[in-house]
């Protein structure tokens, strides 16, 4: 049986279904195929502007299950395939964000544990994506878990992942846009490296119940971070995600973190979506699986919305 996704999906990827003379938009799914067919033609005419300075991003959430993996590696897609250059660290142990990517991650492969453990350059770890032209990804192995440990006894333990990502950014010949570092769901020194290493957090928050659990503490950690380790870091954007329309419950979320957070919080919402789910199953995000779904126009909204708002002053 298909799931009612499906049917939205391909009458998108006709761009003439909703303006057809005579199109029919009484109905739910025809008036769904024609907000589909605006948004993906208002994308399609628009050009992002691109930072003049590196823009690097951490995001993260101690709660897990909210959709940080998938926001790092579904933003950066849909930067990457508007014209940026892009780069991912995953400082997860699980790898999901290098699996998404399609980059190799077995336990041999040069990682982002070499770069903070054994002090190898960043250049001789980051791989391209087979995704996007401009795509490239930090990958994270099955060592990274044991990282927090070996980090203990380090010079500058906090600082390991900032000196790594300076140096190569300084030596990199052509500039990168942005960069986003994928966090595991705790506040130890991986999740810590990364706040010292960005200057923006990016806080992706699902539209559940419990939603703003936790929240008040990891801002309290980031506060902590910036008052002693980098007086540079700004909480300055704020991801709602798994939102579903027809309840209640999420529409109270929405409207509780913008009341709560009104110039950090996106005007885009992220829907739940069967196609974003799929997508890393296949090695791949969701802007490059089902470019017409739409939580794919949803990332590249959201995407775009980053890049008109630009960098904190």
């Amino acid at each position: 049986m298909k799931h009612p996704e499906e049917d939205v999906r391909v009458e998108a990827a006709n761009p003439v279904t909703a303006s057809t003379p005579g199109f029919d938009d009484s109905t739910p799914l025809a008036r769904e195929l024609a907000d589909l067919t605006r948004r993906r033609r208002a994308l399609a005419i628009e050009e992002l502007p691109l930072p003049t300075t590196t823009r690097i991003f951490t995001v993260a959430n101690q709660k897990g299950g909210v959709g940080k993996t998938t926001t790092t590696v579904n933003l950066a897609a849909a930067l990457a395939q508007s014209g940026a250059r892009v780069l991912v660290i995953d400082l997860d142990p699980q790898g999901n964000a290098s699996t998404a990517l399609g980059v190799e991650h077995r336990s041999e492969t040069a990682s982002v544990y070499d770069a903070m453990i054994d002090d190898v350059p960043l250049a001789d770890v980051v791989q391209k994506s087979p995704e996007f032209e401009a795509l490239y990804c930090v990958p994270a192995t099955i060592h990274l878990a044991g990282a927090e440990i070996e980090l203990v006894s380090l010079v500058a333990r906090e600082q390991r992942l900032r000196t790594a990502l300076d140096r190569y950014l300084e030596q990199s010949e052509d500039l990168y846009h942005y960069v986003f570092i994928d966090c595991p769901p705790s506040l130890g020194l991986l999740t810590i490296n990364a706040f010292v290493a960005a200057r923006e957090v990016l806080i992706p928050i699902q539209c559940e119940y419990y939603a703003l659990e936790g929240l008040s503490q990891l801002l309290s950690n980031i506060r902590l971070i910036e008052r002693h380790l980098n007086p540079r870091l700004t909480v300055s954007t704020i991801l709602l995600t798994m939102y579903d329309s027809r309840t209640n419950l999420a529409n109270q979320v929405v409207q509780d973190v913008r009341d709560h957070f009104p110039e950090q919080v996106l005007e885009t919402l992220i829907p739940r979506s069967v196609r974003i789910s799929e997508a890393p199953s296949y090695g791949q995000s969701v802007i490059s699986y089902d470019t017409n779904s739409p939580g794919s126009l949803s990332y590249l909204e959201a995407a775009a919305e980053i890049a008109r708002r630009g960098a904190p002053a």
